[in-house]
């Protein structure tokens, strides 16, 4: 085993992995994770769907330009997502229909003959986006990892780092290891903040905040599995199908401190009542619950590039709920910027603007 790497990735989620994979076409790379496996917090944690219309303009664009991997892969499997409006949503419904692309109206009849288990008088109005699907993450992370072995990297887990210096290179402390490159890539996650205190950096203002998930029976219900992924426009519940079970969760956004999250048992409970008055199934039981951590910049947009400092120091964090279905499109675009190459024109002509996800930005 080398000591020394031109590069360094700290976190092997969807972000690091992903970026790893393909810098070590052409760099010495090691991949350092703290947990005993790679996707332990966020990745291995979310509702694994692509959805091009959802997030701010950068994230839209780098989702647009992640679908052709995605279809080549193999990795989606097509799941329409549609949006109801209870009353008092009404401003909601308007904003949603006024920004997004790509959705449309539909009557409240069509709805509820495409998710039959809509309780008659819960939705005033609809809207459907039939370009969405479900992600196999696991699948996904993989072939980044795999990639990455097979380009001769070094993947390292059970490696919290504890001390960054720089001394001419970047010196790690990484639970038993002591490592040296050039370049660190921050791709920590909710963790990114704290890792970029270790390198003497000033935060970002990176937030982490809790999404809470209950898995509970399917429906005695025709067509289980092809039902669509259905949310109120107000963004209060959603539930789609997933491995045979009802994914649930009460869409929260709780900002905590970066911890192996868990499951609010009140939030949840209010989640879960809210669904079970928008449907005709009543949840008998819980059949577990988890907590994953979507962490967010100040202003929503992920933080990708080298420090203003120039010294090796590359950021990529902030991806919030949407890292897994922008990471083919945001590891490519990261990796050219490390490597001080021209963006892939593919993502750029999405309409994405360097600027929105610079650490420049923050001043």
């Amino acid at each position: 085993m080398s000591n020394e790497f031109d590069i360094i990735v700290i976190g092997a989620g969807i972000a690091g992995a992903s970026v790893a994979a393909h810098l070590a076409e052409t760099r010495s790379v090691a991949l350092l994770e703290m947990e005993e496996r790679p996707g332990y917090h966020t990745t291995g944690r979310s509702a694994s769907m692509y959805e091009p219309n959802y997030g701010p303009p950068s994230m839209l664009a780098l989702t647009r330009a992640a679908r052709q991997h995605f279809d080549e892969g193999g990795f989606l499997t097509p799941r329409e997502t549609m949006f109801v409006m209870p009353d008092g949503q009404e401003d909601d419904f308007e904003k949603l229909m006024a920004k997004q692309k790509g959705i449309s109206e539909i009557s409240v009849s069509d709805a509820t003959r495409r998710f039959p288990l809509l309780r008659e008088g819960y939705a005033k109005r609809a809207i459907l986006d039939s370009g969405t699907a479900d992600i196999d993450v696991d699948l996904l992370h993989n072939s980044y990892l795999r990639l990455f072995r097979q380009r001769g990297g070094e993947l390292h887990c059970s490696s919290p780092v504890t001390a960054i210096e720089k001394n001419g290179q970047w010196k790690l402390r990484a639970g038993d290891l002591s490592l040296s490159a050039r370049i660190i890539v921050d791709a920590a996650g909710a963790w990114g903040d704290a890792v970029a205190a270790l390198a003497g950096k000033k935060p970002v203002g990176l937030q982490p905040k809790r999404r809470s998930v209950a898995i509970v029976p399917a429906p005695d219900c025709d067509n289980f599995m092809s039902l669509p992924m259905v949310g109120d426009i107000g963004e209060t519940w959603y539930c789609k199908p997933q491995s045979g079970k009802f994914f649930v969760s009460p869409a929260d956004a709780t900002p905590v401190d970066p911890h192996d999250a868990y499951a609010d048992d009140m939030t949840l409970a209010e989640g879960i009542d809210r669904f079970q008055n928008a449907v005709n199934y009543e949840v008998t039981r819980v059949e577990r619950t988890w907590g994953g951590l979507r962490s967010f910049a100040p202003d929503g947009s992920p933080v990708v590039g080298y420090d203003k400092a120039d010294d090796g120091f590359f950021w990529l964090i902030g991806q919030g709920g949407y890292g897994i279905q922008s990471s083919p499109a945001l590891s490519r675009l990261a990796a050219a910027l490390v490597r001080h190459e021209k963006p892939p024109s593919d993502i750029m002509d999405e309409g994405l603007i360097l600027a929105d996800i610079s650490p420049d930005r923050f001043g």
